[in-house]
């Protein structure tokens, strides 16, 4: 089993977790350049609330910082940015999935920017 594989079955599990609780899904997406984040409806059918460093005004703010903008530091606005959204279409709490990535580094950034900046999970 390869290491894709295998981040898709920890994540396959922590779906069907959460899908029991039947609440918003904050969904983290990370590759080697971006990050994404997107809040799922609970029936998982819609995507209420994304953001990611694809972004215009996320791109211009990272480019402000410099070109050697860290990537710890884009998930962190990643993550303020997910969180105001979701308040902004009434969104306060949602389960974390972090797709089966470790809870470290860009997702552990994404996380605690988002709780600091309001959301409940």
């Amino acid at each position: 089993m390869d290491n894709k594989q295998s981040r898709l079955r920890r994540a396959a599990a922590s779906r069907r977790k959460i899908a029991t609780q039947r609440v918003h899904r904050l969904s983290v997406f990370r590759s080697n350049q971006h990050i994404y984040a997107t809040i799922i409806s609970p029936e998982g059918n819609r995507v209420l609330v994304s953001a990611s460093t694809l972004e215009p005004e996320i791109r211009k703010s990272l480019a402000d910082q410099g070109t050697r903008a860290s990537h710890v530091a884009a998930a962190g606005i990643i993550g303020k940015r997910v969180a105001e959204k979701a308040r902004e279409a009434g969104i306060e709490t949602v389960a974390f999935d972090r797709s089966g990535f470790r809870f470290h580094g860009r997702v552990k950034a994404l996380a605690t920017a988002a709780r600091e900046a309001g959301l409940k999970f």
